[in-house]
């Protein structure tokens, strides 16, 4: 990654008040980070990326705890844990293609692993999301035309 486009993402973070940035991509990590008591900004190289993505819980968004689901979630069957569809990058998040368009995903859909549930724009990059997971769509974290980061809970499946 070269300094201009370092200065873009900073750019991107002051644009849309965000306090982190992370990025992974071919053992290059990138880690911004502002507000803190102890400013970090740094890059390292990671070790070789594990075979399996690791869900990352992320605190709720400056405005409070993260928006509710647009419906009312069903009830899961006891004993049947919920699987999270987190964002994968920051930016932000769009349950349709445009704002005239059905969205992707509702709750009580069906999803496969192929299933794209939203998109996210990031520096005027729409980027389908898939669900990665099997399931019905048991409830709607994020907040259409909100940011999002990366890491953040975007859907629960059941």
């Amino acid at each position: 990654m070269e300094l201009k486009d370092i200065k873009a993402v900073i750019d991107l973070m002051k644009k849309n008040d965000l306090s982190v940035f992370e990025m992974e991509k071919d053992g290059f990590k990138l880690k911004l980070q502002k507000g803190a008591v102890d400013q970090t900004s740094f890059v390292t190289a990671l070790p070789p990326p594990s075979p399996m993505p690791l869900a990352i819980p992320v605190p709720a968004l400056a405005g409070g705890a993260p928006a509710a689901a647009a419906a009312p979630a069903p009830e899961a069957p006891k004993g049947a844990p919920l699987r999270d569809i987190v964002s994968p990058m920051v930016g932000t998040f769009y349950r349709a293609g445009s704002p005239e368009s059905p969205p992707f995903a509702d709750v009580g859909k069906q999803v496969t692993e192929d299933s794209v549930v939203c998109i996210i724009e990031a520096m005027k990059v729409m980027n389908e999301i898939k669900a990665e997971v099997s399931g019905v769509i048991a409830e709607i974290v994020a907040e259409n035309g909100k940011p999002v980061q990366f890491g953040q809970v975007l859907f629960r499946v059941r």
